[in-house]
């Protein structure tokens, strides 16, 4: 077989497999093994050394054997040695367990009795692979017809919404501990006293010297009237506390000074809740008068569907 496989081909493939051993059962985290641990490189080179040592060694003796052959048996070793592969003994037998083909010596025992037009059949045995694939498609049927008919066990349809409504259930739960996520396109309104509170004690640490503490207007805008610079709602405001206002004379973009998008969060819905408060001495309203999308669509729905009705 050395033929086949000459010294130049088994080095290189016989010490990289070596190679692909080490790296795949040792533990070296987003680095190379034998980077990580130097005594790996020591222990390859090593290893490529006993490689070219045996093969060296392996010559030698084959040399001093040839020495040792009378002429007859080195010319018998040199037609092993030249022999074609599919002439081996080895492929021979493989080939005969796998295909149980008959010599074309056998060929008149094999003859059936019949023929159409001088054209005659030969009663070969079916190759042993054809007939346990056969034999295992028809447990494979088995099988399946038991499972997914008898037993109504889930198709391929089934499992993908279980596994779609599994992952929901999933994002949801990771939602959950990593509250870092919300981002301007999936932010809500907060409610909630206990989260309110939290965000007029971040408003009371960073916003008060340019909105003053009741959100009138120093500054910055008022916020507790129905006109914004920059748009209004939840979404809006979470965008320009995020990002900052206008350029060279708004505010700062908080998420580049401490603030992270849960508090963001937060904040914008403390400032949503001054709505209609009138502060005392609130500063004169600056912007535009802003209208919830999704309530003027509301809106004129419902008006068109009174028109309808009458």
């Amino acid at each position: 077989m050395k033929k086949y496989f000459p010294v130049y081909v088994r080095i290189p493939v016989i010490f990289f497999a070596f190679f692909g051993a080490i790296e795949y059962f040792i533990d070296s985290g987003d680095r190379p093994a034998f980077i990580k641990y130097p005594v790996i490189t020591l222990i390859l080179l090593l290893f490529i050394f006993l490689q070219i040592a045996i093969e060296l060694i392996w010559k030698a003796t084959n040399t001093i054997l040839d020495t040792l052959l009378t002429e007859e048996q080195r010319k018998q070793k040199e037609i092993d040695e030249n022999i074609s592969f599919t002439e081996t003994d080895f492929y021979k037998n493989l080939m005969q367990r796998l295909t149980k083909s008959e010599p074309i010596e056998n060929e008149g025992q094999l003859l059936l009795a019949h023929d159409y037009d001088g054209i005659k059949e030969l009663d070969n045995n079916l190759p042993p692979w054809w007939v346990y694939l056969f034999y295992g498609c028809i447990v494979f049927a088995v099988v399946y017809l038991v499972r997914f008919e008898v037993m109504d066990g889930d198709n391929q349809e089934t499992e993908l919404r279980k596994e779609m409504a599994q992952a929901k259930i999933d994002v949801a739960e990771y939602m959950k501990t990593a509250p870092d996520m919300t981002d301007e396109k999936t932010v809500t309104l907060l409610t909630k006293p206990e989260e309110l509170a939290e965000g007029k004690a971040i408003f009371t640490t960073n916003c008060i010297v340019c909105h003053k503490a009741d959100g009138g207007g120093n500054i910055g805008p008022n916020l507790t009237d129905d006109h914004w610079i920059l748009g209004g709602g939840i979404k809006n405001l979470f965008h320009t506390i995020t990002n900052g206002g206008r350029d060279g004379k708004g505010m700062i973009a908080w998420s580049k000074n401490g603030l992270k998008p849960k508090e963001i969060q937060k904040v914008a819905s403390y400032v949503l809740s001054l709505q209609g408060s009138n502060p005392k001495d609130g500063k004169v309203a600056e912007g535009e008068i802003w209208v919830d999308p999704s309530i003027a669509t509301k809106a004129i729905t419902k008006v068109d569907s009174l028109q309808v009705k009458k």
